[in-house]
């Protein structure tokens, strides 16, 4: 017979593994649509001296304080510091929210200059683009969900020093969503 203390641990275990098979099949999806681009550039349609907006630079630096709260955030419940972790997990959220508004003026300033991604001015690299970005805001999108399920976990006092799974694992997927912007951006800021 189990012991509560070892079906916590093995239940940790079993969730955190399913969220690394998750992580790992997300960035395989990425590797794919990557390696599509790497193929179209050889095209003759291919915009070579692209720069991507302004505005993606401000959402790299953004994403990365996103990561930095999330890390705060549990390693504030690890020492039992509520009000710590409640301002931690709301500044991720918002630090969530605005790289998505910095996303979508990268796609205004696109659009200010007549980048297109499909129609008679459209072009395959800004094609790739928007699928690359729309792709990675929908992974975002679960992010900041279990982000808001988290916040409510937390003011229901389910997070403490012995039992913070849910905050661990929202900071893994996190940082992993941090990780692949990063990948991303310096792909297609290096690769034209």
């Amino acid at each position: 017979m189990m012991t509560n203390e070892e079906y916590k641990l093995r239940s940790a275990r079993s969730f955190k593994l399913l969220l690394i098979f998750a992580m790992i099949s997300m960035t395989m999806m990425f590797a794919g649509l990557t390696s599509a681009l790497v193929v179209s550039k050889s095209r003759p349609d291919w915009m070579k001296d692209f720069q991507l907006p302004t505005s993606f630079f401000f959402s790299l630096g953004v994403i990365i304080l996103c990561s930095i709260t999330m890390h705060l955030a549990k390693k504030a419940i690890q020492k039992d510091n509520r009000k710590a972790t409640t301002y931690l997990l709301w500044t991720t959220l918002a630090l969530g929210l605005i790289f998505v508004y910095f996303q979508f003026q990268g796609f205004s300033q696109l659009f200010e200059n007549h980048l297109y991604p499909v129609g008679g001015a459209g072009s395959i690299t800004i094609s790739f683009l928007y699928v690359l970005v729309y792709v990675h805001l929908a992974h975002l999108s679960g992010g900041i969900i279990s982000l808001l399920i988290i916040i409510y976990n937390h003011f229901k006092q389910k997070y403490n020093s012995s039992q913070f799974l849910g905050i661990e694992l929202g900071a893994m997927y996190w940082h992993f969503l941090d990780f692949l912007w990063i990948y991303l951006f310096l792909f297609l800021y290096f690769f034209k």
